[in-house]
């Protein structure tokens, strides 16, 4: 009876344990990119610089989403989170 006491309480514990871990993930950021781009209004030149040059190796993208800056007459670090948005979405 003892024994049987035992194994409940541990198959219990592990349980909770278990679900707690498994919260954990769920309530963790989906990805470091969408927490970084959130702030790229708070970026250095450099980091945009860097960005950019990423981007810019997807030609027809990157124009597109800079003609789509262009004509909403975005400018500074206001295109740079539409840039971002527009990339990343």
């Amino acid at each position: 009876m003892c024994s049987i006491r035992s194994a409940l309480a541990a198959v219990a514990i592990l349980g909770i344990v278990m679900s707690e871990a498994a919260l954990a993930q769920t309530t963790a950021p989906s990805s470091p990119t969408s927490s970084k781009l959130d702030d790229v209004s708070k970026w250095t030149t450099r980091q945009w610089n860097q960005t950019k040059a990423k981007w810019a190796k997807e030609k027809v993208k990157w124009a597109d989403c800079q003609k789509q800056s262009k004509d909403q007459k975005l400018a500074g670090r206001k295109s740079w989170s539409f840039l971002a948005s527009c990339m990343t979405g």
